[in-house]
């Protein structure tokens, strides 16, 4: 319980101060987009470029971890679609951030914080591996999916050219790209580059939780309550549960890989899905309600599944 109050609360706190400042409109209305467009175009490159060109790329290939860990996120990805088509029906660019929202958990500033407090060394290769994956994996396929959607009505060589060049074009894959080619070539960061990737890629996380804060003070959180609370039990209870049955019943993994796949799973949605919702302009206000909704309701889950795996 210590462990989630101390990563937690702080977090919340950062979203409130936001929250706050957007009601006594002290930045101005613009303040939460330009925000967002430092996080999105200065901020989550350096963080990414940095984390991935350190990361050998061989260790990154877990075969247990990452079939745990990927099976639990496809799995609630085709449950939250599914529901979403026929209960919340939408363009394909929301339902692509719906499903965002049920499966992007915050393994970076929530996730690896929590499993060095509980496991030490030991949970940094576990955190580091799902934050990967969820900043290149899973928001490349969001940005697919945006992007399809915003070249329908075209051919589909034309559809296909414009996902493709959309791809290209976004920063966080090209910045991903070039950390894991540096890291793949072995060659070293620069200190100075380091050092100034480490610094703008710190401001990536309070700068988006702030700005999420300042979009709600503009906005009703009680809309959708429907979707959100849905949304939230995928994310919270859904896909743990699927990765618990993964890690434990069928590939039989050992400790603490087995327990920190689970918690990795079980985390509240990211700040990078309202990052990449405002970024389009679409699913913004589901998509910072949620994540607000989320990260306080995981006090709660997560010390349930804590408790459960007898951690603690």
């Amino acid at each position: 319980m210590q462990a989630i109050i101390t990563v937690i609360l702080p977090v919340f706190g950062i979203m409130l101060t936001g929250y706050a400042a957007g009601r006594i409109r002290l930045l101005g209305e613009a303040s939460s987009e330009a925000l967002n467009r430092f996080v999105y175009y200065i901020a989550l490159p350096a963080l990414f470029f940095v984390s991935l060109a350190r990361v050998p790329v061989g260790e990154v290939l877990n075969g247990p971890f990452l079939a745990a860990f990927g099976g639990g996120v496809l799995a609630t990805f085709g449950i939250a679609l599914l529901v979403g088509i026929f209960v919340f029906p939408n363009r394909l660019a929301a339902l692509g951030l719906h499903g965002l929202c049920a499966i992007f958990s915050n393994t970076g500033y929530l996730g690896i914080p929590i499993l060095l407090i509980i496991f030490g060394d030991a949970g940094k290769l576990p955190g580091i591996i799902s934050t990967v994956i969820m900043g290149t994996v899973i928001m490349g396929t969001g940005i697919v999916l945006i992007e399809a959607d915003l070249s329908q009505g075209r051919g589909p060589l034309k559809i296909a050219g414009g996902v493709l060049l959309g791809v290209a074009k976004s920063p966080l894959i090209l910045a991903a790209a070039a950390g894991l080619g540096v890291s793949a070539a072995g060659l070293p960061v620069p200190a100075p580059l380091a050092t100034f990737a480490d610094i703008l890629g710190a401001a990536a996380s309070p700068c988006a939780l702030f700005a999420i804060g300042l979009f709600l003070a503009g906005q009703k959180v009680t809309a959708g309550l429907g979707e959100i609370g849905w949304l939230a039990a995928l994310k919270l209870v859904v896909q743990p549960a699927i990765t618990w049955w993964l890690a434990y019943s069928v590939m039989s993994m050992d400790e603490p890989w087995a327990a920190a796949v689970v918690i990795q799973a079980a985390l509240p949605t990211g700040a990078l899905v309202f990052v990449l919702a405002q970024q389009y302009g679409i699913f913004v206000q589901r998509a910072t309600a949620t994540i607000m909704v989320s990260t306080v309701v995981s006090v709660v889950t997560l010390s349930l599944l804590f408790a459960a795996l007898g951690l603690g």
